[in-house]
């Protein structure tokens, strides 16, 4: 079984619902998803649910925002399969405040360089849970200052390269933090698209800070880049995962949903990554008492 292991929904920043996009993935003969919307765990259950009742397996996920200390990248953690979710909302609210206040800046900031209110930004982002910057574009499209979500509007306003920024970035908790957390949850890390943000430049650090998985299949990884990563991945013995990143009407990339996928021997070892681990665990305790 492979599937389609990195998909946001309107909860974040996608603009399909959960039901609209299992749909959308049963249509083109996805057999699993992962919803992984960002620091928001609200879809896991339902979308399992919904999942049943159309034949697709949501497997459950979210991607996590985290700070990697020394160079001050904005490092994205897959967490996959948690056994105790719960245990990671107080995470998830802290990234989500700190998104939140980043958020405001930023809408506030465009609205004094846009005649547009900030009540019509935060109209754009209704049924999510933060106000994400595809949302403040949403709005200027929608008045005619742009006629696109990645174009030069959203260059000037939110690349660092761009001397009339409004960029405002998050400071999260420390890569290792985020992992241990995921740990303790029961969860499984996996770094996301390490193409973007430079942080293929500091892989090795956040491998020993004790990820147990890379996101090969990505559309910021180039057929060469992914063979570079899997390498990477089987050195160090970590599982490898792909998906598409999909967010709809916000995309960055132009891909649908499926058209990056996790094959089905890597979906495997995903699936049992955990029980062979607790296996490992009890047998090395075993050589111990021995």
């Amino acid at each position: 079984m492979s599937g389609d292991l990195h998909c946001h929904t309107r909860l974040s920043d996608g603009s399909l619902g959960i039901e609209d996009l299992i749909i959308f993935a049963k249509k083109k003969g996805i057999e699993a998803i992962a919803i992984t919307d960002h620091d928001c765990l609200a879809g896991t259950v339902r979308g399992k649910i919904i999942g049943a009742r159309h034949g697709v397996q949501v497997i459950p996920g979210v991607e996590l925002s985290a700070t990697h200390e020394t160079s001050n990248k904005n490092i994205h953690i897959l967490c996959y399969l948690p056994d105790s979710p719960d245990m990671l909302e107080g995470l998830c609210k802290r990234n989500s405040l700190a998104r939140k206040k980043a958020g405001h800046f930023m809408m506030l900031q465009t609205a004094k360089r846009f005649p547009i209110t900030t009540e019509f930004i935060m109209k754009c982002s209704t049924g999510s849970t933060n106000l994400y910057k595809k949302h403040i574009m949403q709005a200027l499209i929608e008045c005619g200052y742009a006629n696109s979500f990645n174009g030069d509007i959203y260059k000037s306003l939110f690349t660092k390269e761009s001397e009339n920024n409004i960029l405002v970035v998050p400071k999260y908790d420390d890569v290792k933090t985020v992992i241990d957390e995921i740990h303790t949850a029961g969860g499984i890390a996996v770094i996301a698209h390490p193409m973007v943000n430079g942080c293929i430049d500091i892989i090795d650090d956040i491998i020993a800070s004790g990820i147990d998985g890379i996101e090969v299949y990505h559309p910021s990884a180039s057929e060469e880049e992914q063979v570079m990563l899997k390498k990477i991945a089987s050195k160090n013995k970590l599982l490898c995962t792909g998906g598409s990143d999909f967010h709809g009407l916000y995309n960055e990339y132009n891909v649908s949903v499926g058209d990056y996928l996790t094959p089905d021997d890597c979906m495997h070892a995903l699936l049992t990554y955990k029980s062979k681990q607790k296996r490992l665990q009890k047998k090395l305790a075993q050589q111990t008492t021995e």
